[in-house]
């Protein structure tokens, strides 16, 4: 295993060196100066040893910057005789120990001995979650939720019978993949599956859209064209947000679908099929057939059978395996290798209540890997409005960054004011106060691209 040493100490190196070449481990040497992320990267290391001057402020931003960097990596601070409260607080910041000069070579590799087992069992564990999020995976959807795998039995049960299926729930919820679902496992997975999106559809086209029209029908119609409803012919239309069709359609959508058949605009031939029904909505239908604004006999006419997807703010268990689930996606996507998500990163995760739901966490994993320049997602990779909103549960003002450091927040700032002037140095350099070097200085500091 290889272990970094950031330090300025030769004899430190040759000491470390001699205690644990014979148990397999190689050491590699860096100064603060340089950039230890690029060695961390090519020696693939996981343990860090840095030698301070004392576990004072300055020293306590070199454990700092190597957690922000990779919060897994097992950092051992090696100085002098320090006080007992400051110690602890190194171990709190996220040090593995503070080790005194002159290190004892027994109590060197007791730890590393430790630290290596800890790794073993974090690798173990990691492929024990993607075992289970594979076992929790139906469908392309995952969830562990209890009311999600009754989903999920139901989509089973239902989709080898050819009735009609009204899938409820808010917008974001996975209402689409489950109408996949029930065709990939139906008798018809073989034939075509065919999206009506009818809030995409103008109140005025809509039937001409889906039930096709002859030439010459109306101004504009050069040629006959065929409709949703034939081209699905032997498979399964899915009509999303079907409260969104227009009232004067419904009735002939209802005959066409008790009929299975139709006349397309201006013909006076009788178009027969044989369609799988699969409609969606994110409102309350019967609400909506109380208004009057849907016809109550195409509501039973669609809802022989319901399925209701949970809002993702009740399902919040779910949010470490869509994580997951996401991350491996967009690794592959994006050709990254972001391993995790940082713990407080996480903790804004759980505690963000997820208004556009399943989409909006995706959403947010795929913007996470594209700009992360780490090996971890932590919160300055986050949307401001997660961090608004945590500020806001914890009782503190509205402030975006209210959740990052002093350090991150300039960096956040630079990236800004570089998009901003289009990324011409010489631009962002005066519109920071800068000289062009000392903003080149700034961007070396930061890990930014030069």
């Amino acid at each position: 295993m290889n272990i970094l040493l950031i330090s300025e100490n030769e004899k430190t190196f040759i000491s470390l060196e001699k205690a644990t070449s014979l148990k397999g481990y190689s050491i590699v040497q860096t100064t603060r100066k340089e950039d230890f992320p690029v060695l961390i990267r090519e020696k693939n290391i996981r343990i860090i040893l840095a030698e301070v001057d004392g576990p004072e402020t300055e020293d306590f931003a070199l454990l700092k910057a190597v957690k922000d960097f990779d919060p897994l990596l097992e950092v051992i601070l090696i100085g002098p005789e320090a006080p007992g409260t400051k110690m602890i607080e190194a171990i709190s910041l996220g040090a593995v120990d503070y080790l005194v000069r002159p290190l004892e070579e027994g109590a060197v590799l007791s730890l590393l001995k430790k630290i290596e087992d800890k790794i073993l069992l974090r690798k173990e564990t990691y492929q024990l979650e993607q075992e289970l999020a594979k076992k929790y995976t139906f469908e392309g959807m995952v969830s562990r939720n209890y009311s999600m795998l009754d989903v999920f039995s139901l989509i089973e049960r239902l989709a080898k019978h050819p009735i009609s299926v009204l899938i409820t729930g808010d917008t974001g919820t996975g209402k689409e993949m489950v109408a996949r679902a029930l065709h990939h496992l139906s008798p018809r997975r073989d034939r075509k599956f065919t999206v009506c999106d009818c809030t995409a559809v103008p109140e005025t086209l809509f039937e001409s859209e889906v039930f096709g029209f002859e030439r010459g029908t109306f101004t504009g119609a050069e040629k006959s064209k065929p409709g949703i409803l034939r081209l699905a012919d032997k498979g399964t239309i899915f009509l999303d947000e079907i409260s969104e069709i227009p009232f004067s359609s419904q009735t002939k959508l209802l005959r066409a679908i008790e009929e299975r058949q139709f006349r397309p605009l201006g013909s006076n031939e009788v178009v027969h099929v044989d369609v799988r029904i699969i409609c969606a909505t994110n409102r309350n239908l019967r609400e909506e057939v109380k208004k009057g604004r849907f016809r109550e006999d195409l509501f039973h006419r669609v809802n022989v059978a319901g399925i209701h997807l949970p809002p993702l703010r009740q399902r919040k268990e779910d949010i470490p395996l869509l994580c997951s689930h996401f991350l491996e996606r967009y690794n592959v996507k994006y050709h990254k290798n972001v391993r995790g998500i940082s713990q407080r990163a996480k903790k804004v995760l759980a505690g963000y209540d997820w208004p556009g739901n399943v989409r909006e966490l995706e959403n947010l994993i795929e913007r996470a890997v594209m700009v992360t320049r780490e090996q971890f997602i932590d919160i300055k990779d986050l949307p401001e409005n997660l961090l608004v909103y945590q500020s806001e549960e914890e009782g503190g003002a509205a402030y975006p960054y209210a959740m990052l450091s002093l350090e991150e927040v300039e960096k956040k700032h630079i990236q800004e004011v570089l998009r901003y002037s289009n990324y011409n140095k010489q631009r962002a350099a005066r519109m920071l106060g800068l000289t062009r070097p000392a903003l080149y200085r700034k961007l070396k500091k930061l890990n930014l691209p030069l």
